[in-house]
């Protein structure tokens, strides 16, 4: 079975990428003795290749990077790349709680909830392969007033798909991994890695 190296050690995220890469196995990079890369960058491509191309060469292995986050219109798509260390750069914990409790406040009396999950995936052969694949997704969303269910994990009980009431906390895995960013940009993926790999 093919095995792709997941440039991250979120277990969630590893759950969540697994179910979507049926047929190809993926590990987390701290089992093989990777720390975290560096993430200086302003858009999720550039993240996605720098976090991809460190557990691809330490490992020597084909690497798979995720760098997604949430982009609010009124906040001029703030969090973006921050979305995880949202509340820490403010001064507050790291944390998925304080993310949005500090979302909430910066929303105080705004009228204009719409927001999008930002979804980048990339794939390397090796560290310095010239041909990344590179996938997107993005899932329309707008920001609650509160939180809202126990499921999924970091923004995901304060927004909801547009038009629905329950938020993206509230769906099961099958439903979020039918409709969500990551769903959008793994199908891509999918496609690019059966096409130029010849992985299926």
């Amino acid at each position: 079975m093919p095995e792709l190296v997941l440039a991250s050690n979120n277990a969630k995220k590893l759950a969540e990428l697994q179910a979507l890469l049926p047929g190809i196995q993926v590990r987390c990079q701290g089992e093989l003795g990777v720390g975290e890369a560096e993430e200086p960058h302003g858009t999720f491509v550039e993240n996605a290749l720098a976090k991809a191309r460190h557990a691809a060469r330490i490992t020597g292995r084909p690497a798979l990077a995720d760098d997604s986050g949430l982009c609010v219109d009124a906040l001029q798509g703030r969090p973006g790349v921050q979305s995880a260390r949202y509340a820490a750069l403010a001064g507050g914990e790291r944390s998925d709680a304080a993310n949005n409790a500090l979302l909430l406040a910066t929303l105080q009396g705004q009228a204009d909830r719409r927001a999008h999950f930002a979804c980048v995936l990339v794939a390397l052969r090796h560290a310095d392969d010239p041909q990344p694949l590179i996938a997107q997704g993005r899932w329309l969303l707008e920001v609650l007033a509160a939180p809202r269910g126990e499921g999924g994990f970091g923004y995901d009980p304060l927004v909801a798909p547009r038009g629905q009431s329950r938020s993206v906390a509230q769906m099961s895995a099958s439903e979020k991994n039918t409709l969500s960013h990551r769903a959008q940009a793994m199908a891509q993926l999918r496609a690019q890695l059966a096409e130029a790999w010849g992985w299926r």
